[in-house]
């Protein structure tokens, strides 16, 4: 083993030694170097004044060299702020901004114990690098049944681990701590697990209550009591966008510090909360009261962004930052989700009226970008098909019975129709598959 990936081993170790049983054999094996290339050319940027020959970059005038076909269209922008490689772990001053960012938004989250957010090319790659760093081959990941699809290629496929479902709602409609719970204690035989959650939910668009978010902490809580450490991988995506009674905040202030056997990630991004889908600007976020694990773990996921891509965009961090800064930036924000907002609330009151009850129910929703309809008499895969061939209407269909609806993208006057649209094409499957069960018969 390398003796810097030994070094921060130790030092993970030493901070707390659950965590360094939580690694995986890569994340053991993995660092940033110090030696080599990346730190002779910043040793190098530091104090060449007259001639830095290090780094793979071309410079002309002073500038990084460019096109003007390309500058002509960012002029706003200095050159060094687009074409100069970004640091690995991301641009300092937009790390910065994002923590005091989520500071601001999270209150409950100790400053003491947050880390220095790790800029991820968005967040699928920040989901990437806790499963190259925490998930083993057998390792049990657990996320609810109403669940996004790439998990399974990201932990599943990818890294091996063994996907263990709960219910995400109980028979009342709230979220299922009992479940969630339970597949925590079938942990206890291994000793460790490797906990999702996804608020607001997609698919479905739920976030818990207060209360409900208490239970979840429990669950979590007792599943470290009974000796299982517990790598919770948040997965934020739709942070923010909470239209109803339910968290306001990131379930992770509530789990840092939560126990040594509890390692809490969130993963974030500018992807939904600055409406900036392919800048592909995210943000991994560490908690510890001791900062020699924080900086160890930083420099493990610094060694698998290097070891992958890199280092992420420096246009888009150069953008983000830009937005950050502005002082329209949470007047925009706001003017946005008042838009999503009201698409919610016009989904909800078109549901409600009653006049597709024969047809569907639906999951609770009130968040994010989704809800689901459950289906009561036709197949959704079908269904799908015919109001994409027939309507030029496209869902999503998951399993047999659920329809997901992204409200997001659809204008507020639209919603009636594209759920009329939605009934009439089940209707309209109904009454086929009663003409071929009368031919049949």
């Amino acid at each position: 083993m390398n003796p810097q990936a030994t070094q921060l081993n130790e030092l993970i170790r030493q901070g707390n030694p659950h965590v360094y049983e939580m690694l995986s054999e890569l994340g053991r094996q993995i660092y940033f170097p110090k030696q080599g290339i990346l730190s002779q050319s910043a040793e190098a940027k530091a104090k060449a004044g007259k001639y830095n020959a290090t780094i793979g970059t071309a410079i002309e005038h002073g500038q990084p060299m460019h096109l003007s076909v390309i500058q002509e269209t960012l002029s706003a922008y200095d050159p060094k702020d687009l074409y100069e490689y970004a640091p690995a772990s991301g641009k300092p001053e937009l790390r910065m901004a994002w923590r005091k960012k989520m500071l601001k938004e999270n209150p409950s989250i100790d400053s003491a114990s947050l880390g220095n957010p790790i800029v991820t090319s968005a967040l699928t790659h920040g989901l990437s690098i806790v499963a190259d760093l925490f998930v083993e081959a057998g390792d049990s990941v657990i996320i609810p049944d109403k669940n996004w699809e790439n998990y399974e290629l990201t932990f599943g496929i990818r890294r091996g681990a063994n996907i263990a479902q709960y219910p995400l709602y109980n028979s009342k409609g709230y979220f299922n701590a009992e479940g969630l719970l339970d597949v925590i204690l079938s942990q206890k035989p291994s000793g460790k697990a490797i906990l999702i959650l996804n608020f607001p939910n997609n698919p479905t668009g739920y976030t818990p209550n207060a209360e409900e978010g208490e239970t979840i902490v429990a669950a979590i809580r007792a599943g470290a009591e009974a000796g299982i450490n517990i790598v919770v991988a948040i997965d934020d995506a739709y942070f923010g966008l909470f239209f109803e009674d339910s968290l306001h905040e990131s379930i992770f202030g509530q789990l840092c510090d939560l126990h040594p056997r509890v390692l809490a990630i969130k993963i974030d991004g500018a992807t939904k909360e600055e409406y900036a889908w392919g800048f592909r600007v995210g943000f991994l976020s560490y908690s510890s009261r001791n900062p020699q694990l924080l900086a160890a773990l930083e420099q493990k996921t610094t060694g698998i962004i290097r070891a992958t891509i890199s280092s992420g965009p420096h246009p888009s961090q150069t953008f983000v930052l830009r937005a950050l800064n502005s002082p329209s930036f949470e007047q925009q924000c706001l003017e946005k989700y008042q838009i999503m907002k009201g698409r919610a609330n016009k989904v909800k009151q078109v549901l409600d009226s009653g006049k597709y009850k024969d047809v569907w129910d639906y999951y609770p929703f009130n968040s994010g970008y989704f809800m689901c309809l459950k289906l009561k008499t036709v197949n959704a895969e079908n269904l799908r098909l015919h109001l994409l061939n027939q309507y030029g209407v496209g869902t999503i269909a998951l399993g047999q019975t659920d329809l997901r609806i992204a409200f997001s993208c659809i204008d507020e006057e639209a919603v009636p129709e594209l759920f009329d649209l939605i009934y009439q094409g089940t209707k309209e499957l109904e009454e086929q598959c009663a003409t071929a069960g009368s031919n049949n018969g």
